[in-house]
């Protein structure tokens, strides 16, 4: 594949059935090799499931501007039709979980589902002020500068029909003591709740592996 940033490209190996194309999307100072080293990729090929994935090295950087990390995403994206896979799944864990919801807010109708893990949806002090609003679609967004891409996505998730028909499907897991969890919480409130899963633990990659293996476990992607 050619892409606009470092990557890890796994094939399914001798897997029957129509390909789908995980695009896994690491946290802020986190890498594609480790999502390898912490077992992302050994899990689906332990359960023997027909998943490509792409471990995209969509790092802190990029998320500073909102052109540079939107022009990464949509060129992925963009590039894994061209290969042509038409299942595409996400997976975003903590900044991670920004990347995925701009994906998913902007082209829903080419990704069929994601997977969130303790995303990262803001600072703590905007996610209290949805919060304090009574929750996301109850919260004003007010106005927004150029530079302030936090508010700016949660207003398009709130714009969005997260949730419902017409938006991916969502499967959500964060740790009952992780610092971020306000943001899950907003976000689990409109999700049925068989789709969302909570453990013990904060925001570490111990509880994202211990979540990511409850969410392979649902076989969303056996379907």
């Amino acid at each position: 594949m050619h892409l606009p940033v470092d990557h890890i490209f796994d094939v399914a190996p001798g897997v029957a059935g129509e390909r789908i194309l995980l695009l896994m999307l690491p946290g802020a100072k986190n890498t594609p090799q480790q999502l390898v080293e912490y077992g992302f990729v050994r899990a689906l090929r332990e359960r023997e499931l027909p998943v490509d994935v792409l471990a995209l090295n969509a790092h802190v950087d990029l998320y500073l501007d909102r052109s540079d990390i939107e022009r990464v995403l949509h060129g992925t994206l963009d590039e894994i039709r061209a290969q042509g896979y038409r299942r595409i799944w996400l997976l975003g864990i903590s900044l991670g979980g920004s990347g995925a919801m701009i994906c998913a807010t902007q082209r829903a109708t080419e990704i069929e589902g994601m997977f969130l893990l303790a995303p990262f949806l803001g600072t703590r002090g905007i996610i209290a002020e949805a919060e304090a609003a009574g929750g996301l679609r109850q919260w004003r967004a007010g106005e927004i500068s150029p530079r302030d891409h936090e508010r700016a996505l949660l207003e398009r998730i709130q714009g969005s029909p997260f949730g419902a028909a017409g938006f991916p499907q969502v499967y959500l897991g964060y740790g009952s003591e992780d610092r971020y969890r306000g943001a899950s919480i907003l976000l689990s409130q409109y999700l049925p709740p068989q789709r969302v899963s909570v453990l013990p633990g904060g925001h570490d990659w111990e509880t994202w592996s211990a979540l990511w293996q409850r969410q392979l476990g649902m076989r969303p992607l056996s379907q």
